[in-house]
């Protein structure tokens, strides 16, 4: 079991930055894979950037390549998710997820969420 539980979100302007942390608990972490996805309102949940816990190799959407970062804390169990020059666009509820770090696999472990909003 893996539970997640996310925080850092808010209103902000367009232009403007924040971090989403993801703290999670349970076993054998390094075996795991971490991912950000987000859903606007009215929208499909879309992928927004994973980290491999062992590695920490990365991998983003192109909606938010080389504006957002993920990045992993070992020592806090803790999975962030670095937002800079937001848009608009942006705005939804974040969701951190975790899977089994194998090929194929999907995420199976969810966060509860946290809302981003910016404004134009």
């Amino acid at each position: 079991q893996v539970q997640l539980v996310e925080s850092g979100g808010g209103l902000v302007q367009t232009g403007g930055s924040l971090r989403l942390s993801c703290v999670a608990s349970g076993r054998t972490l390094r075996l795991y894979r971490m991912g950000w996805f987000r859903q606007a309102l009215g929208k499909e949940r879309e992928f927004v950037a994973a980290i491999r816990w062992s590695t920490s190799s990365t991998s983003y959407s192109d909606a938010v390549k080389g504006r957002f970062t993920i990045s992993r804390d070992n020592a806090k169990n803790t999975v962030y998710l670095q937002m800079n020059s937001l848009k608009p666009e942006d705005t939804a509820v974040y969701y951190c997820a975790a899977g089994p770090d194998v090929l194929g696999s999907e995420y199976n472990y969810w966060g509860q969420g946290t809302q981003v909003a910016v404004s134009s």
